[in-house]
């Protein structure tokens, strides 16, 4: 229970053939919320913090050393991750922290030194044990891996994990970043087609766009890590609203920030749970 490695999670999950619930913290009060919706049902989860939120709050490691000791002090296992950094001094810092993983995102840069990059931080991080996770997608795509359109290559996508020794790979299979709609449309043929290319797991990014039968049928197609950030922020803000709108005279902060935080716990849990079944493998 408690503090547990990336690693030991994903190897899990990808040996049952289930998702596993990788979600994004803001602040405290989202940390606190993500472990209380897995401990609510009773399954592990992985807390991750991306180099936007470090921009945020101005460094990473306050934020960090908080969500460590909220996964130590958890009933269930939970894992740290730093998410969408392509600044190697912050995954660094991340390792030097004591995250046990990482996820190094080369995927704005020419494929060459996209597969340069990721080995190094795959050869820094090693002897930490720190599991790494790297992005590709289709080179040219002009806003990133998961703009609509772009896809990731499964014969270049095992070329880059040989190459690089990665632990896991985040794919371009339809999904986009900051949806608030949930009208994503997975490519599922392409990801079996990834899952069978690669012995590595696969990782889903923009999920929060994705209704919940089709991350189901993707994570039964090959998909591991299931990442979720705006869809959870979204409950976390309407409680809030809702909260604020019905009290113009309300001054204590923690009067509605523990309204979104018993929100966003809700949803976890659910989406965790939802992630967590399992299905036959779908074959195609």
């Amino acid at each position: 229970m408690t503090l547990t490695s990336t690693r030991a999670l994903m190897d899990r999950a990808a040996a049952a053939g289930t998702g596993l619930g990788s979600f994004n913290v803001l602040h405290l009060e989202t940390a606190e919320a993500i472990v209380q919706g897995a401990e609510a049902v009773g399954l592990p989860v992985i807390l991750q913090i991306s180099q936007n939120c470090v921009a945020y709050h101005g460094s990473l490691e306050p934020l960090g050393a908080a969500c460590l000791a909220v996964a130590a002090g958890a009933r269930v296992p939970v894992a740290l991750h730093l998410d969408h950094a392509d600044d190697e001094e912050l995954v660094h810092e991340a390792v030097r922290l004591g995250f046990s993983s990482v996820m190094y995102d080369g995927a704005h840069l020419p494929y060459g030194e996209n597969v340069a990059v990721t080995t190094r931080v795959v050869k820094h991080a090693e002897p930490f044990g720190v599991y790494v996770e790297a992005e590709l997608g289709r080179v040219g795509g002009k806003h990133g891996a998961h703009y609509p359109g772009v896809r990731t290559d499964p014969f270049e996508a095992a070329d880059f994990a040989l190459s690089t020794g990665v632990d896991a790979l985040a794919v371009a299979v339809g999904s986009s970043h900051a949806m608030t709609t949930r009208s994503a449309r997975l490519d599922l043929e392409l990801i079996r087609e990834l899952r069978a290319a690669l012995d590595i797991p696969l990782v889903l990014h923009g999920s929060s766009g994705v209704p919940d039968a089709m991350l189901v049928a993707g994570i039964a197609a090959g998909l591991t890590k299931i990442n979720v950030s705006t869809h959870l922020n979204g409950f976390f803000t309407r409680a809030v609203r809702q909260v604020l709108g019905n009290d113009q005279d309300l001054v204590d902060s923690r009067t509605y920030l523990s309204a979104g935080r018993s929100a966003l716990a809700s949803e976890a849990g659910r989406l965790l749970s939802l992630f967590s079944r399992t299905v036959p493998a779908d074959k195609g």
